[in-house]
């Protein structure tokens, strides 16, 4: 029989529907799985197995649903996420349904644009534009109300209980009074979406690493390509909420008007 040549979304769909009907027994709300057992399933269906192997988790967490049979099977209010579970381990489990999305009833607030041009004619992806934009434009800082700054991007480590993560950037903070921040931001661009999942693993590495610093965790949302959608997330009786949204719209200093300046200061 020959190998499959069908696009990677049918590919992934293919691989982890056979890894989750190979585990799910009826009422159970999570299981674990290895990476490699991923690669046994490919061979077993005769596809070819991706290159990266880990791209099959990241697509399911963060950009693509999970085929329909799979997401069937979730009890009424939650859905299916894969968490980390260790060096090449990972955890299909149930969490309570909690999209995280700009709402359009809110201002925008718009924000003199800051970015160099340079970065703009070259940035190379929708997620380090965006990245650029909230460091230029010290956007941290005007939504959380800190004085803070970038101390690394995309941070690659370890979590005892979770294994592997990525951190898109993580900042430092402190406030007029003192305290002092650790803020892990989270990009999302194109098709990504945002989920508990990376939030999840973002707070859990501060408080594993960062003990003695307030963990104020941010996503970053283009809306439009001058407009981005702000959240601060918390973790609140084991679900990820959103603490704040502000959406801030990058423009010449002036495009602001007086009236808008007075709308600000209501």
């Amino acid at each position: 029989m020959p190998k499959q040549k069908e696009g990677k979304p049918n590919r992934y769909d293919a691989i982890i529907l056979r890894l989750f009907e190979d585990n799910y027994r009826e009422g159970i709300t999570e299981f674990e799985f290895t990476r490699d057992k991923l690669e046994s399933i490919a061979k077993i269906l005769n596809i070819e197995t991706p290159k990266n192997v880990g791209d099959i988790i990241y697509t399911f967490r963060y950009r693509n649903k999970f085929p329909q049979n799979i997401c069937n099977t979730a009890k009424e209010g939650l859905e299916w996420v894969i968490l980390g579970a260790g060096n090449a381990r990972y955890r299909f489990i149930q969490l309570k349904l909690n999209s995280i999305l700009p709402r359009d009833e809110l201002i925008t607030i718009k924000i003199p644009d800051s970015t160099p041009e340079i970065i703009t004619a070259y940035a190379l992806s929708d997620e380090q534009a965006l990245l650029a934009k909230v460091r230029y434009n010290r956007l941290i800082d005007v939504f959380l109300g800190i004085t803070a700054f970038s101390l690394q991007n995309h941070l690659r480590t370890t979590v005892e209980s979770i294994g592997q993560i990525e951190i898109d950037e993580i900042y430092v903070g402190i406030d007029k009074n003192g305290r002092q921040f650790i803020v892990p931001v989270q990009a999302k661009g194109g098709k990504d979406k945002h989920g508990v999942v990376q939030t999840l693993q973002d707070i859990t590495y501060c408080a594993e690493k960062f003990p003695n610093l307030i963990c104020r965790a941010v996503s970053a949302q283009f809306m439009t390509e001058d407009r981005i959608a702000m959240f601060e997330l918390v973790l609140q009786d084991n679900e990820i909420r959103v603490a704040e949204e502000k959406h801030y719209r990058l423009v010449p200093s002036s495009a602001i008007s007086i009236e808008d300046l007075r709308n600000y200061a209501l």
